[in-house]
C-alpha cells in the first residue's frame, strides 16, 4: 500500500467489515477512530469544494476532483448509514446491522432517497424514516408546516380499542393519542421522530405536523474571532448537560442539534425548536 495516496471509498468501507470482527473492547475505539477520520475526509473534500467555488487557482485538485471526492464521500456516508441503521431504502424492511454486506446494482443508488437526500448536503437519520408505498418518506419529516393528504385507516383490536394506524401503506405508526373517536389522533412512526395529527374524513384523510413540544437554548460564544455552539439540554432528571456542537453558523448548529437529539433521544426528535442565544 502507497501510504502518500488516499485510500478510496471501498478500501474505506473495507474498514467497517473489519472493525465488526474485532472483539468488543477493541471495536469501540477503533470505530470512534474510523469515525473522526471520515469526519476529516469529509472536512477536507468541503475545503476542496469551497476552493473550487471561489475560484481559487492556487489550489490544485480542485474542480472536478473536488466533486469526484465529494460523491466519493457522500457514497461512503450512504453505505455506513445502511450498514449502522439497517436498511435499504425501496421495498426493503429496517433490520439489525448484516452480517455481509448485500450486493448494490446501479439501479439502487439511482433510486435511493437516502443517498438522494445525502447528496442534498442532509445529515442521513440514525433510524429509517416513513415509509409512502414502500419508499422512503424524508420529506414528511423533514418539513414543517404541509399538510399531506394521505390513504389512511385506523386498526382495532377485538375489544374495540385503537391498536395502530396504517398511512401510506406503512403499517408501522404508533397512535399516541386518539383526539376524536374515528376522527383525529396523535400519532408517530415506530414511537420515533416528529408527532402528527391524523384527520380521517369520509373523502380523505390528512397528515399534519404537530408543533413542537419543547424548547431548548442553542448558546453562541466567540473566542478570539471563533464562533462556538453549545446545545443547553435540560434532562428529566433536572440536569443540564452542554452539548458542544460543530457548526460555524446557526443553521448548521441547529442541524447538529438536531442530529445529536435523533441519536440520543429519538422519541423527541422533531419535536424541539431552538431558542438561539448570544
Amino acid at each position: 500500500m502507497n501510504d502518500d495516496v488516499p485510500l478510496d471509498a471501498d478500501e474505506l468501507m473495507n474498514f467497517v467489515e473489519r472493525i465488526d470482527q474485532l472483539p468488543a473492547a477493541d471495536a469501540k475505539w477503533v470505530n470512534a477512530l474510523f469515525q473522526e477520520c471520515l469526519r476529516a475526509r469529509m472536512h477536507e473534500a468541503e475545503l476542496m469544494s469551497a476552493a473550487a467555488d471561489s475560484g481559487d487557482a492556487g489550489a490544485p485538485g480542485t474542480g472536478s476532483e473536488a466533486q469526484l471526492a465529494q460523491v466519493t464521500l457522500d457514497a461512503a456516508e450512504w453505505l455506513k448509514t445502511m450498514w449502522n441503521v439497517g436498511y435499504m431504502g425501496a421495498g426493503s424492511f429496517p433490520s439489525q446491522p448484516r452480517s455481509a454486506f448485500p450486493q448494490i446494482e446501479l439501479e439502487d443508488v439511482l433510486k435511493s432517497a437516502l443517498f438522494a437526500r445525502i447528496r442534498e448536503g442532509k445529515r442521513p437519520l440514525p433510524f429509517p424514516p416513513p415509509t409512502r408505498n414502500g419508499l422512503p418518506w424524508h420529506d414528511l419529516v423533514d418539513s414543517r408546516e404541509e399538510t399531506h393528504i394521505v390513504a389512511a385507516e385506523i386498526v382495532l383490536n377485538e375489544d374495540g380499542s385503537v391498536a395502530t394506524a396504517i398511512i401510506e401503506s406503512c403499517p408501522d405508526w404508533h397512535v399516541v393519542q386518539e383526539v376524536a373517536r374515528d376522527q383525529d389522533y396523535v400519532v408517530q412512526h415506530r414511537r420515533k421522530g416528529p408527532l402528527f395529527r391524523l384527520h380521517l374524513d369520509p373523502m380523505l384523510a390528512s397528515l399534519r405536523r404537530e408543533a413542537p413540544r419543547w424548547i431548548r437554548q442553542i448558546r453562541r460564544q466567540e473566542r478570539g474571532g471563533f464562533s462556538s455552539y453549545t446545545l443547553e439540554w435540560l434532562h428529566e432528571d433536572g440536569r443540564l448537560q452542554s452539548v458542544p456542537l460543530r457548526a460555524t453558523t446557526w443553521e448548521r448548529a441547529e442541524s447538529e442539534a438536531g442530529y445529536w437529539i435523533a441519536t440520543t433521544c429519538p422519541e423527541m426528535y422533531g419535536q424541539v425548536s431552538f431558542e438561539r442565544v448570544e
